[in-house]
């Protein structure tokens, strides 16, 4: 029998202004129920000796899977009126990485990015490119219309009529938004297996109007994703431009392995120095030994974890709150 005991999945499903006044009980119910499903399809895979590699990806194309986050089926449009994703995932053992970027046909990002690091010589891959690539593996190749959400649709409508470029995690106020405005971005997950080798994957559609082919730090290794062996594993999610000039993720994995202060006091310093340059979102952590963080600046972040015992828990708001307890599956 496998010895299970040392294997842990954390998740997030972005962090922003998320109000209990906004976010009505059956629309929580929602959200909680696609992030329990994810964490079981990922300890699914931990559970059953399989690596962190497979079990973050397992989770992550849940989330990719569902209208109610901004990645895979739920993505932001761009200005253009196009939905284009971006997704990276890294290797602890070997800090291997692979991402893609701007792609609007590949079903799961996430999985392309696993190609691209197992398939290619290469990092990053991008637009036609990736497609092309992700269509060679393999993958599933959809219509650009399979993203089309009535919702993301109307909030481009909006953001273009105020000229504003909305962040994926906020819902910015002050801006004449579709009612209940409360879904969030950007989907990550971090994992440890029971060889000890961590794994960090991230997926997003990015900014509501974005232009110019814009790409944030989702992609980008050591600004929205980083995992090492020898210090932690990072998924972020929140001002893009800012999580890639605080090399965010790099940033918490070196203070943990070169400072040897904890994760949470590491992802906490990330968190202070994006404020102090206008910033503000969320961190996930892992440690090698199972030890975890799920800390963020803004009102609340979709998050979750489950560890050996394979019981699902889930919070949305503060960090004082009392996580959900959602179910346990048992393996023999």
């Amino acid at each position: 029998m496998t010895d299970h005991s040392s294997i842990r999945l954390v998740i997030h499903g972005g962090a922003g202004t998320i109000e209990r006044s906004k976010l009505t009980a059956e629309r929580e119910q929602a959200y909680r129920q696609v992030l329990a499903q994810s964490l079981i399809a990922g300890y699914t895979v931990l559970a059953a000796g399989g690596s962190s590699i497979d079990a973050v990806i397992a989770a992550i194309v849940v989330m990719e899977d569902s209208p109610l986050f901004n990645a895979g089926k739920g993505s932001v449009f761009s200005n253009a009126g196009r939905n284009e994703l971006d997704a990276s995932i890294m290797d602890g053992s070997m800090r291997m990485a692979g991402a893609v970027a701007a792609v609007t046909t590949i079903r799961n990002p996430i999985r392309a990015a696993h190609a691209v690091m197992t398939k290619s010589e290469h990092v990053m891959l991008m637009g036609q490119g990736a497609e092309t690539f992700a269509a060679e593996q393999g993958l599933e190749i959809v219509d650009p219309s399979y993203f089309y959400t009535q919702y993301r649709w109307d909030q481009l409508q909006k953001a273009i009529a105020n000229e504003r470029v909305l962040r994926d995690h906020d819902a910015d106020s002050d801006i004449p938004l579709p009612s209940n405005d409360e879904k969030r971005g950007t989907v990550g997950a971090v994992a440890l297996d029971h060889y000890g080798n961590l794994a960090a994957g991230t997926s997003t559609g990015g900014l509501t109007n974005k232009r110019f082919g814009r790409v944030g730090d989702s992609p980008i290794i050591g600004a929205g994703t980083y995992a090492d062996n020898r210090s932690v594993a990072v998924s972020a999610t929140g001002t893009g431009e800012i999580f890639i000039r605080a090399a965010a993720a790099f940033n918490t994995a070196a203070q943990v392995r070169l400072q040897r202060i904890s994760i949470a006091e590491a992802a906490d310093n990330t968190l202070a120095e994006i404020a102090a340059i206008g910033g503000d979102g969320g961190l996930i952590v892992l440690d090698a030994t199972g030890n975890f963080a799920m800390r963020f600046s803004t009102k609340g972040m979709f998050r979750g974890t489950i560890g050996d015992d394979g019981i699902a828990w889930t919070s949305v708001f503060s960090e004082a709150e009392t996580p959900v307890k959602h179910f346990a599956v048992s393996f023999p």
